[in-house]
């Protein structure tokens, strides 16, 4: 199976993390960001205009605005998007392929624990999850719908995860904690967390750990009167709509 990945910014550097082990041509114009990728992956085959996509399972990874401008010749084997907001039905309008697949990694993809969603024609399913599956784990979708529900928790939520993580450690600092310190601490536990949540329900999680009139409680009382929970549901909704006017 040939790759074609088109575009090598943030989300497309950030996958080559897992796919530069396959047999991959990347397509990147910025003459100093492909000398980066060489020294970073120096068996990597980079190009500075897009081939014949004959042949190729080709990987936009470029932004929405500019998928309009593409240009290319031939008909790619597949055709796996992570422009959010580009639908399937565009897609088909801008690029010849025989499949067609939606999916929306997220920049954990840079150590290869992205929780990547993925839509699309069902007939190259195996092969999308394949290729998707080296950067971290994949989620198969039944709608376009679902898929940009899903960009927010998982493709957009990391930005806001970090800022939760800034806020602890501005917190911890705050009371006396060195910053050097309240990262790691921080980073500790979200690996765990992120682990407990595969196995138990957030609300029993936290139901176990909030002891009567205890110090977690006293937190999680402050965190409602601060709207925390409804201005992460109002997030999402944000992020959706979004996505909705980008397509």
């Amino acid at each position: 199976m040939k790759l074609l990945l088109i575009g090598a910014g943030n989300m497309g550097g950030a996958m080559l993390q897992g796919l530069h082990v396959k047999n991959i041509t990347v397509v990147e114009r910025d003459a100093s960001r492909a000398e980066v990728l060489k020294k970073l992956y120096p068996s990597l085959r980079i190009v500075g205009e897009i081939p014949s996509l004959d042949g190729y399972v080709v990987i936009l990874a470029i932004k929405p605005q500019v998928f309009g401008a593409l240009h290319t010749t031939g008909m790619a084997e597949a055709v796996i998007s992570i422009m959010a907001g580009i639908t399937l039905e565009s897609l088909k309008k801008g690029i010849h392929a025989k499949a067609y697949i939606r999916s929306m990694p997220n920049m954990a993809a840079l150590v290869c624990k992205s929780a990547t969603s993925v839509c699309g024609d069902s007939h190259f399913k195996a092969e999308a999850i394949e290729i998707l599956s080296t950067i971290g784990s994949c989620f198969w979708l039944e709608s376009e719908k679902e898929l940009d529900i899903a960009m927010g928790l998982a493709g957009c939520a990391p930005a806001w995860v970090a800022l939760v993580a800034e806020a602890l450690s501005d917190g911890a600092v705050n009371l006396g904690l060195k910053r050097e310190l309240s990262y790691p601490i921080i980073a500790s536990l979200f690996e765990g967390m992120g682990e407990m949540l595969k196995y138990e329900h957030p609300a029993l999680i936290k139901d176990k750990v909030m002891s009567p009139a205890g110090t977690t409680v006293a937190g999680y009382k402050k965190l409602e009167e601060g709207r925390v929970r409804d201005s992460f549901i109002k997030a999402m909704e944000a992020s959706y709509e979004r996505a909705k006017k980008l397509g």
